[in-house]
């Protein structure tokens, strides 16, 4: 429940040898390049190394080409691969090329097929008539125009009688339109006119190919093309198969290892020269420390230094969290916030443990628990949504506290024969409902606010002094200051006012209330002299008092709001209770057959509005409540060099 620790490792050695450092390195799948820069003071000889990459264009060539052939290639993991760089792009290419050819084939023939099928379309719409088109496309004195008139605009032609030209020749028809030709003559004027006239009667012109004789012997020679181009097509489906069968064992490796040397080749962009030498610095695991400095002993001209984490963290160490399982669950929502810094708590642990503690008290139900639980399994099963992984142990403590609760899907006395069985009690302990219960559900929703916060400032003074930083450690809000003051405010009250113990006297209040105040009024100027800083005084007392009143007015204000607002813990176990207690009310109103509707579906309702609330909720108090008091999140994931990670 820690961040792991990683160490910075400095890498010097001759231009020579920077493949075989950079190939190690890629191999080693645990190295994190940094900018080189950063570590060094005096960077005015280095020069970053910009050698273009010559593998990205052949990799895209490609992955372009086995898209346009469906095919997928699949990166795998290589074993004796002893092909040279050359060998590598020099096979690539011929794979390219190849299935290159074949696409191209491919395409043309189903444009050609295309092209068959619209014309026998087109045509077909002009058969029937036995009519030799050539003779119709030589006439000079008349234009023939084919298309199609609505059943509707074809009935009106009656209309233009007197006009000898206005005649449509129909050859077939369909539903909506009559298929045909009109003539008119060439003289412009009398065609302009004429194509008005059946424009107004929505007349649609259809492009006809050039038919030589009827269009019925034109659709068989299409109709014979048309079997020839499926026949060429399937050719070359088969050829494309069998060139891919024995070829994508082999392609794979190749591709696999061209992805490999463009993804290795990234790490040059961190490396700078200096005199015919290189710098390369990364970050390693700490625990791969001996395996990576073993193999940088073989390459000759090499010399490395290692430094711990701890002592480079103004260059920011990127962070591997380390967790159990149940817990590594919950890093999902940490990174939603942010990584913790290297020198700062992994708070996935506290959020595993509130996370689930609070879903469980608020969605008390031993039937919609097990629903919510078998719903997050398959969400993460089927769709691999991180939610839902989450969603199994939640669902898991829902149906702890609905047995406490003694709920299940709303029948809130089901159990009762199981209390008798297991602890002679006659019916379930805890009735959510009574008065009494209510009052303890609010005490104990403040109460385990009270524990959050107190827990939270603790992690923040740890935290705060792990990243040096006194004035958040023992002066701020959440900082030994604030912690002291709000314990003794609340056990005051606690004592005054519910056990009526008498404690709260003038020396308590002074030194436990009154004193923690004035620290934390006091808290900037405080700090810089923790820190040794010389200018510890504000440039203007006035203005640093005036603002630091209101800042500490806002906090003992917040101190409040942030306990009450743990309240919702309680709110939502009465509010899933009361929700239950209106569907099974609705349902009595209703009886019969449409009693188990109502419960099946009001149940429905409840377990997805309450679930999506819910989960919502307790998140916002793992993040406002919790987090704001001791997480900053501002650390940078570790991310190695791993060839085949982002295959597309």
């Amino acid at each position: 429940m820690s961040v792991k620790k990683v160490k910075a490792i400095n890498i010097i050695g001759m231009l020579s040898e920077l493949d075989k450092v950079i190939k190690f390195c890629g191999d080693s799948e645990m190295f994190h390049p940094d900018d080189a820069m950063s570590f060094y003071s005096n960077t005015q000889d280095f020069t970053p190394l910009s050698d273009k990459n010559p593998y990205a264009a052949p990799l895209q060539s490609l992955r372009s080409a086995a898209d346009m052939a469906q095919l997928k290639l699949e990166f795998v993991r290589l074993k004796n691969f002893s092909v040279s760089d050359k060998g590598v792009l020099k096979y690539v290419q011929f794979i390219v090329e190849k299935l290159e050819k074949l696409v191209n084939e491919k395409l043309k023939i189903k444009q050609d097929i295309d092209s068959c099928k619209r014309k026998i379309e087109q045509v077909g719409h002009f058969t029937g008539g036995n009519i030799d088109f050539s003779e119709i496309l030589k006439c000079q004195y008349i234009t023939p125009t084919f298309g199609r008139i609505p059943h509707e605009s074809y009935e009106k032609l009656e209309n233009f009688a007197e006009n000898p030209f206005v005649m449509f020749f129909p050859c077939t028809e369909d539903e909506t339109h009559h298929w045909g030709v009109y003539f008119a003559p060439n003289e412009k004027t009398e065609k302009q006119n004429i194509d008005r006239i059946f424009s107004s009667l929505y007349f649609e012109k259809l492009e006809v190919p050039e038919i030589a004789g009827t269009p019925e012997e034109y659709i068989r020679n299409l109709e014979s093309r048309l079997a020839e181009l499926k026949e060429a097509q399937k050719n070359n489906q088969q050829e494309l198969d069998i060139f891919w069968k024995a070829e994508s064992e082999k392609c794979m490796q190749y591709y696999s290892r061209l992805q490999e040397l463009d993804c290795f080749h990234a790490i040059k962009r961190y490396v700078y020269k200096y005199h015919g030498s290189f710098i390369l610095v990364g970050w390693i695991p700490a625990d791969k420390e001996k395996y990576f400095t073993d193999h940088l002993d073989e390459i000759k001209s090499v010399e490395y230094s290692i430094s711990d984490g701890k002592e480079e963290l103004k260059h920011s160490p990127p962070v591997i969290l380390k967790n159990p399982p149940f817990i590594r669950l919950y890093e999902f929502y940490v990174k939603m916030y942010g990584l913790p810094s290297y020198n700062e708590i992994d708070p996935t642990a506290i959020v595993a443990l509130t996370y689930t503690l609070f879903f469980g008290i608020m969605f008390g139900d031993m039937g919609q628990g097990l629903v919510v639980a078998i719903v997050g399994f398959l969400m993460w099963k089927l769709k691999k949504m991180e939610i839902g992984r989450i969603l199994i142990p939640c669902g898991i403590s829902g149906m702890v506290f609905g047995f406490i609760y003694g709920s299940v899907f709303g029948f809130e006395h089901a159990l009762d024969p199981v209390y008798k069985a297991l602890f002679g009690l006659n019916e379930k302990p805890v009735e959510v409902m009574e008065p009494d219960t209510i009052n303890m559900i609010i005490y104990g929703s403040v109460a385990i606010g009270i524990v959050t916060i107190v827990i939270s400032m603790i992690m923040n003074i740890v935290s705060s002094i792990k990243r040096k930083d006194p004035e958040s450690a023992y002066f701020g809000a959440n900082g030994m200051a604030g912690f002291v003051f709000y314990v003794s405010l609340v056990v005051g009250l606690v004592c005054q006012m519910l056990l009526g113990i008498e404690i709260m006297n003038a020396a308590y209040i002074i030194c436990l209330i009154v004193l923690p105040l004035i620290v934390m009024f006091l808290r900037e100027p405080l700090g810089r002299l923790a820190e040794g800083k010389k200018k510890w005084q504000p440039e203007s007392w006035g203005e640093y008092c005036t603002q630091s009143f209101f800042e500490l007015f806002e906090m003992c204000l917040s101190y409040v709001t942030n306990t009450m607002s743990f309240l919702r813990i309680g709110a939502y176990i009465l509010v899933h209770a009361g929700m239950m207690l209106v569907v099974f009310t609705l349902a009595d109103m209703i009886g019969g057959a449409g009693y188990i509707i109502m419960i099946i579906a009001g149940n429905g309702i409840v377990m997805a509005l309450e679930a999506l609330l819910v989960a919502i909720q307790v998140l916002r108090l793992d993040y406002y409540e919790i987090f704001s008091r001791f997480y900053l999140g501002e650390g940078r994931q570790f991310t190695p060099v791993v060839a085949g990670k982002n295959e597309n």
